[in-house]
């Protein structure tokens, strides 16, 4: 059973940085695809970007080119810069995991921005 740990969340103005992180457990599986995921109050849970084990990435329109997913698989943990935030990037950031056989959701950590 994998375990899934965020961290990073808090609170910063528009324009700030902030760097979430994920560190996997308790699996021999490396993940096939691990992915961030946000949730905003009365919306949808929605992809912010995914990658792969080798480093292919994909990202949802709304963050590309101000957010920067990477992984160090050594180090079973994962990683999403984001930079010029805006306050409609306030939400609930879930790490997901996909091994191919499962799939795996962190506890999420909340970012809030504000203007």
């Amino acid at each position: 059973q994998m375990q899934l740990v965020e961290s990073g969340g808090g609170l910063v103005q528009a324009g700030g940085s902030l760097r979430l992180s994920c560190t996997s457990s308790g699996s021999i599986f490396s993940p096939n695809v691990m992915g961030w995921y946000r949730q905003a109050p009365g919306k949808q849970r929605e992809l912010v970007a995914t990658i792969s084990r080798i480093g292919s990435t994909n990202y949802a329109d709304s963050v590309k080119g101000r957010f920067t997913i990477s992984r160090d698989n050594a180090k079973n943990t994962m990683y999403l810069q984001m930079n010029s935030l805006k306050p409609e990037d306030t939400a609930v950031y879930y790490c997901n995991a996909d091994t191919g056989l499962a799939s795996y959701w962190g506890q999420g950590t909340q970012v809030t921005v504000s203007s």
